[in-house]
């Protein structure tokens, strides 16, 4: 029996295309709900995420064959990633390390290296702070249409995927697994005749993120999901539905974490440091957790700097309940 299109799972390999709009309409809702749980003052999110998912594209695209982010940017990137996943106050003062000439020359190397999605997370990763769920960021902004951002939610909701582990070779594991769904719903378009639309691996990251925080916030949001399914890409062993769809369909351009850092704030691929995630008491392997790294500069997450303190691998914004799917890979315990 084929599994309910509420599963998250099921919804990835198997949902139709009526069906993934459906639930990217519905990311206005998950992204309140994701940040009433995760901020004292939701709008602040809810402002970085509007920056990031709109703004900050034009502004790439705007530059051309010189495209690339400023330093400005790049704070504001890591403001809008550590308000919507996990927080680590370090970061901020990392990021802000990077002089503007760096973060222009390493950006505008990335972007250059395009398509070719390991040799610009390779440069993005020179930049102090800079791991690989950052630097996919970074790229989701700047190419949606060839790459996703690596969000825990969407790591999570992959079968395939058995645990979060923070490295290349896991990121490329995972746009390999998006970018098939973005395949499997552009044929279902073709095949109905529709040859404007497009699935990007950015929108299908933000349905697959939508519909996991939906499925963990407020599972009755999901009861709006038209029936109908598509038989799913990868080895057909799912069982489709068989009834008709029917949705609104939206246009929305796009929406953790990474391997252990050296004494020089650069992000290494070794083993991962565990990490606290701020809505749940589980450990998980985060790369950018700073606590073997000798730099004790705290950050104000309102962007101030505030005066020296010990890094503490416990500083979360929130102590909510949010247990994870799946086990995170082991990793070296926290020191």
């Amino acid at each position: 029996m084929a599994s309910s299109i509420k599963d998250t799972a099921t919804f990835f390999a198997a949902g139709s295309v009526k069906q993934f709009e459906h639930v990217l309409s519905l990311y206005p809702e998950a992204l309140r709900l994701k940040a009433e749980r995760k901020k004292k003052k939701p709008e602040e999110l809810i402002k970085l995420d509007n920056w990031y998912q709109n703004d900050l594209p034009k502004k790439i695209k705007s530059r051309g064959k010189d495209a690339h982010l400023n330093h400005e940017e790049l704070v504001q990137l890591m403001k809008w990633k550590q308000a919507r996943g996990k927080f680590y106050p370090q970061l901020n003062y990392l990021v802000k390390v990077n002089t503007p000439r760096a973060v222009m020359a390493e950006t505008k190397k990335a972007f250059r290296k395009l398509p070719n999605l390991e040799q610009a997370i390779t440069a993005l990763s020179n930049l102090k702070g800079v791991g690989i769920t950052m630097a996919s960021a970074l790229l989701a902004a700047a190419a949606p249409e060839m790459a996703p951002f690596m969000a825990d939610e969407c790591l999570m909701a992959i079968p395939e995927i058995e645990g979060i582990d923070y490295t290349t070779k896991e990121y490329m594991n995972f746009v390999s697994h998006i970018q098939n769904a973005a395949q499997r719903l552009n044929k279902e378009l073709e095949k109905a005749g529709n040859a404007n639309g497009t699935w990007s691996p950015h929108q299908v990251e933000l349905a697959l993120w939508t519909h996991y925080v939906a499925s963990e916030y407020q599972p009755e949001l999901l009861d709006s999901i038209p029936n109908g399914t598509s038989p799913p890409h990868s080895n057909g062993n799912e069982e489709p539905h068989e009834e008709n769809s029917n949705a609104t369909s939206v246009d929305v351009h796009d929406v953790s974490d990474e391997s252990s850092l050296d004494a020089n704030g650069k992000v290494t691929e070794s083993s991962s440091v565990a990490a606290t995630d701020e809505n749940t008491n589980t450990s998980l392997p985060d790369p950018e957790d700073l606590s073997p790294l000798v730099v004790n500069n705290n950050q104000d997450d309102d962007g101030t700097t505030a005066e020296p303190t010990a890094v503490n691998e416990n500083d979360d914004e929130s102590s909510s309940s949010e247990p994870p799917s799946k086990k995170a890979k082991p990793d070296e315990p926290v020191k």
